[in-house]
């Protein structure tokens, strides 16, 4: 690498050029003109070459200065915007989220925007995952997990349980067959999520129902779907009401029965164990426990 001039004796070159004046340089950058004038020589000495034409009222670039200036304005240029970038990443800094489909769509999205007012310099990015992510194989920072919180090489921290209760499109409901009670759902189908067969036998056997006699609906790979199909009055599903908020304003769905499966999975907020954590993602983290827990006693 080529031996480089003095930072200080180019900021001064920089100054004197534009100002077309030593003394100006000199209070520009809070020095003695003399000191302004010793850089320059320094400078004219190392390249070997006049950057000035001094005169008695002021100093003009030389062709060699002229040509000289351009490049190490538009360096200076470039120090300044990177410099200025890094400390505008600092201050708001950037995250990047995964989260489950179902739960991005219905849960996080619509409150992005409270987010975002309360951190507008925060950049955030939000993809969609369906699994456990491989935090050393990517660049995702934090994600949103369901389960029982123990899982290998992350930071869990706890957000709210599951809310699974009975729903369905009122339209399903036959006159006839009013559900008022929870057995009274025996007359409708249950719809299943495949790899969560258990849910509804526990639902059902924690209000001392017998599972056997209630019928057993279309099975689908996820939550969403079950309830996607139980708009489309195919059946009961087991949702968390949090998740289908447009369904039940819009009237396609309904809450049977406000009494909610008790499991020991829950929504989790993780991020890798070895990863030191950054403003942005504490901010995040403490904005999501907070909605977490204002919704709990909405």
């Amino acid at each position: 690498m080529n031996r480089l001039p003095p930072l200080n004796s180019l900021k001064c070159f920089e100054s004197a050029a534009r100002h077309g004046s030593f003394n100006k340089a000199a209070k520009e950058l809070s020095v003695t003109p003399s000191a302004i004038s010793h850089q320059i020589k320094g400078l004219e000495s190392f390249l070997g070459l006049e950057l000035f034409r001094r005169t008695k009222r002021k100093v003009v670039l030389t062709e060699a200065g002229e040509s000289y200036l351009k490049p190490i304005k538009s360096i200076f240029e470039q120090l300044e915007n990177a410099t200025s970038e890094l400390k505008s990443k600092q201050k708001s800094g950037s995250l990047r989220l995964a989260v489950a489909p179902a739960f991005l769509t219905r849960w996080l999205m619509p409150r992005m925007e409270r987010f975002q007012q309360r951190y507008p310099d925060i950049e955030i990015e939000i993809s969609s995952s369906t699994g456990l992510i491989d935090f050393s194989a990517n660049d995702i920072d934090m994600a949103v997990y369901f389960g029982a919180g123990d899982w290998e090489g992350v930071e869990a921290h706890y957000l709210r349980p599951a809310r699974l209760a009975p729903v369905c499109n009122p339209r399903l409901i036959k006159p006839e067959q009013p559900i008022n009670k929870p057995e009274d759902m025996r007359f409708y189908p249950l719809l299943h999520v495949t790899k969560r067969k258990d849910e509804w036998h526990d639902w059902l056997q924690q209000h001392d129902l017998d599972p056997k006699l209630f019928r057993r609906g279309l099975m689908f790979s996820s939550g969403s779907l079950t309830a996607g199909a139980a708009a489309q009055g195919l059946g009961i599903s087991l949702t968390d009401p949090e998740l289908i908020m447009p369904e039940i304003e819009a009237g396609t769905l309904k809450v049977l029965f406000n009494q909610h499966l008790i499991t020991n999975r829950s929504f989790y907020l993780v991020y890798e164990k070895r990863r030191s954590v950054t403003s942005a993602m504490l901010a995040f983290k403490e904005w999501i426990i907070e909605e977490m827990a204002g919704n709990q006693h909405s």
